[in-house]
């Protein structure tokens, strides 16, 4: 066995390896999920509910019930792996103790492409909302005032940046309320503008298409993309490995829930069809705007504005903690410059992790709040590479379980048949994904095979004098 594998316990449970910082233990449930929520954003479906119900003939909410399950086989399979590695590297972890150190390395470094750019992408969407309610204020200073405003919370230590995240996650929560509860005022008092099982079943001469619920599937399960970063913490929480698996599992689960009611209740506001959404793409981005103006009033959408711009820094704000979380775990594996693996000593937290990866950040971010495409080079690249490491997860749930350590109460349905679901998911969104964003991931995965192969031969290298003396 391998560096990590050798410090296995006698339960099968990998323990970090000495060496580099100690994360503190402050976290609770609570926080967990918290931090979970925050990167998901309870109103993520709000920017993709148009593009989505255009997709399935109307059949948002069915999307995202389909969604949360499909999506619900990676959570599992990260509250498989979080009891055997129960580290700050997530899924760079998992698949080290799954797969072995080199197939680790790439779901580390694939992972890092999601981690460091999603919070770009939430920054520069608080930007552009605060543009639109300060005009007189360009966006790339907005977003470059998310940006350090959250990594100096970030840098106070993770429970101080949990309780800041705790106040507005509960915003978030409220104004997701008042639109339920006007939604359903609205709809008592004047009817739906559809039928009322049409959410779930399609609307319009087109009916119900499966093909089409697919293909919106594959668009969906990138509104959940982020609770994955709960598995992160793990050193950081108090009650051990089990206490992160039931956070990221009821994460999941509750989010999927707060997604199926408010695409429900949109799509019965809605004013249009979903084929005349379809035929004009231009009106899809607000149309979940649109339907709170037309039934509710501008004051609500007002709202909804200002939660989304407070929310999306914030939800950069557990993003970038994940960044310099799994920044840490790489370089305390000498996978990255081993100074990336020093915790500061009064907060708890690894600073020059998280400055490095707030530095990033802030480039690719501001970079894209200056250009008019920025938005969309952004987007179109994001999700690839947490799609690859979710599939090395899948992979890395069989390589334990099945292959190395068998003895560990092996099970052919949770440790071989969900981790395929969940692999066949994945690679179905992958492929289905932009060609632009293919193209950059399979960039980024050459340049991480190469860095990889020159580890290698360093190291190759080193050993070479020693094994001739």
């Amino acid at each position: 066995m391998t560096g990590q594998q050798s410090s296995s316990d006698e339960g099968g449970v990998i323990a970090p390896e000495a060496g580099g910082g100690q994360l503190k233990r402050t976290l609770g449930f609570k926080d967990l999920v918290v931090y979970g929520l925050l990167f998901i954003a309870p109103m993520a479906p709000v920017g993709v509910f148009g593009t989505l119900d255009a997709k399935s003939h109307g059949a948002v909410a069915l999307v995202y019930v389909a969604a949360t399950i499909a999506m619900g086989f990676t959570a599992y399979s990260y509250a498989q792996m979080v009891r055997v590695a129960p580290q700050a590297g997530s899924v760079f972890a998992y698949a080290r103790a799954g797969l072995g150190d080199a197939p680790g390395f790439v779901a580390g470094w694939m992972v890092m492409l999601d981690y460091l750019l999603i919070p770009a992408v939430a920054y520069l969407f608080s930007g552009i909302a605060m543009e639109a309610l300060v005009p007189s204020v360009d966006r790339w200073i907005w977003t470059a005032l998310a940006v350090i405003v959250t990594t100096a919370l970030n840098l106070t230590g993770v429970r101080a940046a949990a309780r800041v995240g705790f106040a507005v996650l509960a915003l978030e929560i409220v104004v997701l309320l008042v639109f339920i509860v006007s939604a359903l005022v609205v709809l008592a008092r004047d009817g739906a503008e559809r039928g009322w099982l049409s959410p779930l079943t399609g609307d319009g001469s087109a009916g119900f298409s499966l093909a089409a619920v697919i293909g919106a599937v594959s668009v969906a399960v990138l509104s959940y993309l982020g609770f994955d970063a709960i598995a992160s913490f793990a050193e950081e929480v108090t009650g051990g490995s089990a206490k992160v698996a039931r956070a990221v599992l009821f994460c999941l689960a509750l989010a999927g829930v707060l997604f199926i009611v408010q695409t429900y209740l949109a799509a019965l506001l809605t004013p249009v069809s979903s084929a005349e959404l379809a035929a004009d793409p231009a009106a899809q981005g607000s149309a979940f705007y649109d339907a709170v103006d037309a039934s509710v009033g501008g004051w609500l959408h007002d709202l909804i504005a200002v939660s989304k711009a407070i929310g999306a820094a914030f939800a950069a704000l557990a993003g970038q903690a994940a960044a310099g979380r799994l920044l840490f775990a790489m370089g305390r594996d000498r996978r990255l410059p081993g100074a990336l693996s020093k915790v500061d000593g009064r907060s708890g937290v690894p600073r020059l992790a998280l400055l490095i990866a707030a530095g990033i950040t802030l480039v690719a971010a501001v970079w894209a709040a200056r250009r008019d495409d920025g938005l969309d080079h952004l987007v179109s690249v994001v999700d690839v590479g947490a799609l690859c490491a979710f599939t090395l997860l899948h992979a890395s749930v069989i390589g334990w379980f099945a292959v190395r350590n068998r003895d560990g109460g092996f099970s052919p349905w949770k440790h071989i048949v969900i981790p395929l679901l969940g692999a066949a998911v994945t690679v179905a969104v992958i492929v289905e994904a932009s060609g632009t964003a293919q193209l950059v991931g399979a960039i980024w995965l050459a340049v991480g095979l190469a860095v990889l192969i020159a580890q290698r031969g360093r190291r190759e290298a080193a050993a070479g004098p020693r094994g001739r003396g």
